[in-house]
């Protein structure tokens, strides 16, 4: 599999696309100079205890209070905040390292018997705001690194259960055992495995530098305030994910090139040469088409081989996909073979919109209906397989007698919505049209419809003079391309009536042939 990370810096947001042999699998948008993202420390104020609830609300400085929950404490909660109140103005300071650690607090206990209002508290950000939801807060803190995540008020050692190698555990635990200070656990991630220990060692020293560093700031700010701050979105994507099956990594901005090849040189130095700078007049993504699969992946309407689609709907409480066959069963025979085709196809779409979109809480997937057992088994085997890549948490559960299949997905960031619709140049802005990037793709969907499918071979095609224009351009256009791929000789008509995105077909009497709205999704 070869990677690539494409990086498009602008003065307000960063965006980021993953992409897996040239197919777009991931894209994350940071905005510039906003904080509170996951991982981030504060230094936050109780402003109201809710008892019912068994929670409270925070002050960290964000305009919706953040929420936190009894069982988010964390067992070691009166450590952290013997730490905590040691660092207030007038008081000495108390090190975790010498430290007696505090008795762990009960599973099943009160928050009101630990936090008061007005408290001031270390939290760190588990779940970023939400819609109308506040973030999401924990003070069972850790710090992550390229091959251990710290943390503080432990002396357990946890590795990764996809190393398997019993001599590699015990070399991965000799090195944490022989570096880590007193107070201090770690959790040994997979990445550790081929690390040299040298380079786990800086990381687990590194982590407890940043720590201190964190903690020391607590007597230099008033609540609310930002204690640590997690590095930014794309070194997060590198820590987590940088190896050998990437091939490149290009960003547009000189400033982000140096933060990232310097990181890159901290922790893989081999991997140094992969970071271009790129310097080109067209836009980024645009030369690396990636804007294209933006426009065609993040629509309401998402288009499968031969005719099938899928459609995807976000509600308040869920996420909805509709699986649809288009026109294919109406050529098909068997129907329970066709239907099985389609469903193991936007099985493995799913799975990457799923990432794509980082869509979290209940997803309902509507698959079409199979009425043997033995394929509704497979679909939910080959759902758990394509899904098994995913880093977020997720459960997934067999269809149900109506063909549904849910899903639960962890949930840290809002989801990823692009709106791809244009505003009509015709109505002004009244009514929605998809986007016109993909507006000729459109019409081969439609050509290949009607030649393939229905069997017409002569036709003529009425369009907006500025779109005939741009199919008849060049000494090869796209007409020419269209004859062809499909074997047919058309006529293509300005017709000024039309509206830009308008068109209709006419067959060889002049009579107009009706294409219907599901026909257009290919």
């Amino acid at each position: 599999m070869n990677r690539e990370l494409v990086i498009n810096v602008t003065p307000s947001e960063i965006t980021i696309a993953l992409c897996e042999d040239k197919v777009l699998v991931e894209l994350s948008k940071e905005q510039c100079q906003t904080g509170f993202a996951v991982g981030d420390i504060y230094l936050g104020k109780v402003r109201k205890i809710m008892p019912g609830l068994n929670a409270a609300f925070v002050n960290i400085g964000h305009e919706k209070d953040a929420f936190i929950h009894y069982l988010d404490l964390g067992t070691q909660f009166q450590s952290l905040q013997k730490v905590v109140d040691s660092r207030q103005p007038g008081r000495r300071g108390v090190n975790v390292e010498s430290m007696k650690l505090e008795p762990a607090i009960e599973k099943s206990g009160k928050l009101a018997s630990y936090l008061q209002v007005g408290q001031t508290v270390m939290v760190q950000i588990a779940k970023e705001a939400i819609s109308t939801k506040g973030p999401r807060l924990t003070t069972d803190i850790s710090l992550p690194g390229r091959n251990v995540v710290l943390v503080p008020f432990s002396s357990k050692i946890s590795i990764s259960q996809k190393i398997r190698s019993n001599e590699t555990k015990k070399r991965l635990r000799r090195i944490a055992a022989g570096v880590l200070p007193k107070n201090f656990g770690v959790i040994i991630r997979t990445a550790a495995a081929d690390a040299q220990d040298a380079d786990i060692e800086q990381d687990i020293l590194s982590l407890v530098e940043r720590w201190n560093k964190a903690v020391g700031n607590i007597r230099k700010n008033q609540a609310p305030a930002l204690l640590m701050s997690e590095m930014s979105r794309a070194n997060t994507i590198i820590r987590d994910s940088l190896n050998s099956t990437f091939s490149q990594i290009t960003v547009d901005d000189e400033a982000m090139y140096r933060e990232i090849k310097n990181y890159i040189k901290i922790i893989n130095p081999q991997l140094e040469k992969i970071v271009k700078l790129y310097k080109g007049t067209v836009p980024i993504f645009d030369n690396f088409d990636i804007s294209k699969q933006i426009k065609s992946l993040f629509a309401k309407y998402v288009s499968l081989k031969r005719g099938a689609y899928l459609i995807i709907e976000h509600t308040e409480a869920m996420n909805v996909i509709d699986v649809n066959s288009g026109n294919r069963t109406k050529a098909e025979v068997n129907q329970e073979e066709t239907a099985m085709e389609v469903n193991l196809a936007a099985a493995k779409e799913i799975a990457r919109q799923l990432r794509l979109r980082d869509l979290g809480g209940i997803v309902i997937i509507d698959f079409i209906d199979l009425h043997k057992v033995q394929n509704r088994q497979l679909l939910f085997n080959e759902m758990t397989q394509l899904m098994a890549s995913d880093k977020a948490k997720h459960t997934i559960l067999p269809l149900t007698k109506f063909g549904l299949m849910q899903i639960t997905r962890q949930r840290v960031r809002p989801v990823m919505d692009i709106k791809v619709e244009e505003t009509c140049p015709t109505c002004h802005g009244e009514g929605k049209v998809k986007s016109s990037f993909l507006f000729d793709k459109v019409l081969e969907g439609k050509i290949n419809f009607l030649v393939n499918t229905l069997g017409i071979k002569r036709f003529t095609l009425h369009v907006h003079p500025y779109v005939a224009a741009y199919i008849n351009q060049g000494i090869i256009s796209r007409k020419n391309k269209w004859q062809l791929r499909f074997g047919l000789g058309f006529n293509v008509i300005p017709n000024q009536k039309l509206a830009f995105l308008e068109y209709q077909f006419f067959d060889k009497k002049g009579k107009e042939i009706n294409m219907q709205e599901e026909i257009e999704i290919r």
